[in-house]
C-alpha cells in the first residue's frame, strides 16, 4: 500500500507518498480501506517532531478516517467487510489502509457521503468527551468556544446549539466570526480587538469553556467562567506554562480538566471505546438530523498532504481539510 511518510521532522515538504507494508488486523481489530482522512493540528505537531504517537500506535499521520471495512480480526462481531465506516485513530489515517480497534469505529451517518465522514470522528469525539461527558454541558447553559472557526470549534458550536446551550465563540477575521454566527453562536467575539471576558459577561459568564490555547488564556478563562463553571483545556497553542490564581477558583467553585484523546486506552470507563460508544448513541442522531455536520474547507488528494499542511498552517482555514485517497 501507499501512505504518507515523514522523511524527517520539519516543514510540510518532509511529507512523502511512499510504499509501506500493508497492516493486518489482529484480534479485536478491523482493517479499513481508507477513502479519506481528516487533518488535525496534532498532525502538524507530529510532523515537526513535537507530538510522537503513543506506544504501539502507527507512526503514520492521521487521527481519523473514513472508508470501507476490508477485513475483520478474530473476535470482531457486528461488522462485515464492505461496511461504510469512519474511525477514531491513534495514527495511520494518511494511508490506503489502516487497522483500528473495532471499538473505535462508527457507521457513516445517514445522509453523509463517505469522504465527508472522515472529518467527524476526531473532532466529534474530542468535543463530546470534553464538553458533554466531562464538563456536563446542559440546555440553557453558556458555552464559550475558543477558535470557533476551526475544525474543533465549528463542531463545538453546533453541538452546543443542538444541546440547547447559549454559545459564544472567539475567532479572528470578519469571515470567521460570521461563520460562527451562521453555525449558531449567539455571541461572536473577535480575539483581535475585543476582550472575551467582558463580552461573555453579557451572557452571565460561561458555564463551560472549551479552550485550545492553554497558558495564554488560563487566567482570563477563569475570570470568564460563571460560578461552578468548568474549563476544559484541549490544546497548548498559547503555551504550556502559566500562573493560576487558585483563590479565584475557590471563590467561584471552578473546575478545570486537561484531557487528551489520542493517548487514552481503548478499554475502560475513560477509554476511547466508551467515548465512541457514547458519541454513537447520543451525538450520531444529531448528525443524522442535520444539527451537526463537518465543515469542510477543502478536499485534496492524499499525495498532496504537504500542500494541505501548508494551507492549514497559513491560517484562514474554516473547518476541516480532508485528504482523499487517489
Amino acid at each position: 500500500m501507499y501512505a504518507i511518510s515523514i522523511r524527517e521532522p520539519g516543514e510540510p515538504d518532509v511529507l512523502e507518498w511512499t510504499e509501506r507494508p500493508e497492516p493486518q488486523p489482529g484480534p479485536g481489530e478491523v482493517a479499513i480501506d481508507v477513502a479519506a482522512a481528516g487533518i488535525n493540528r496534532a498532525d502538524l505537531a507530529q510532523r515537526k517532531g513535537a507530538y510522537p504517537p503513543p506506544q504501539g500506535a502507527s507512526e503514520i499521520l492521521g487521527l481519523e478516517c473514513s472508508g470501507t471495512i476490508a477485513a475483520l480480526g478474530d473476535g470482531v462481531t457486528g461488522w462485515q467487510p464492505g461496511d461504510r465506516v469512519c474511525a477514531l485513530l491513534a495514527g495511520g489515517g494518511y494511508a490506503e489502509r489502516v487497522v483500528v480497534p473495532a471499538a473505535q469505529i462508527l457507521p457513516v451517518p445517514g445522509g453523509m457521503d463517505l469522504v465527508e465522514a472522515a472529518g467527524l470522528p476526531e473532532v466529534g469525539c474530542t468535543v463530546w468527551s470534553n464538553v458533554i461527558m466531562e464538563a456536563g454541558l446542559r440546555s440553557g447553559q453558556v458555552l464559550l468556544v475558543h477558535g470557533g472557526s476551526g475544525g474543533i470549534g465549528t463542531c463545538a458550536i453546533q453541538i452546543g446549539k443542538a444541546m440547547g446551550a447559549r454559545v459564544a465563540a472567539t475567532a479572528g477575521s470578519a469571515e470567521s466570526l460570521q461563520l460562527c454566527r451562521d453555525l449558531g453562536a449567539e455571541l461572536a467575539i473577535s480575539y483581535r480587538d475585543q476582550d472575551f471576558v467582558e463580552e461573555v459577561k453579557q451572557l452571565g459568564g460561561a458555564d463551560v469553556i472549551l479552550d485550545n490555547m492553554g497558558a495564554e488564556y488560563l487566567d482570563r478563562n477563569a475570570s470568564a467562567l460563571a460560578p461552578d463553571g468548568h474549563l476544559a483545556v484541549i490544546g497548548m497553542q498559547g503555551g504550556r506554562k502559566a500562573e493560576l490564581d487558585i483563590g479565584k477558583m475557590l471563590v467561584k467553585r471552578l473546575r478545570m480538566s486537561v484531557l487528551g484523546l489520542r493517548g487514552r486506552p481503548v478499554d475502560g470507563p475513560n477509554g476511547k471505546g466508551a467515548i465512541v460508544s457514547d458519541a454513537h448513541s447520543r451525538l450520531w442522531p444529531m448528525v443524522e438530523r442535520g444539527e451537526v455536520r463537518p465543515i469542510v474547507h477543502d478536499r485534496m488528494p492524499m499525495p498532496d498532504a504537504a500542500k494541505a499542511h501548508a494551507l492549514l498552517e497559513s491560517g484562514g482555514v474554516h473547518g476541516k481539510i480532508l485528504l482523499q485517497v487517489p
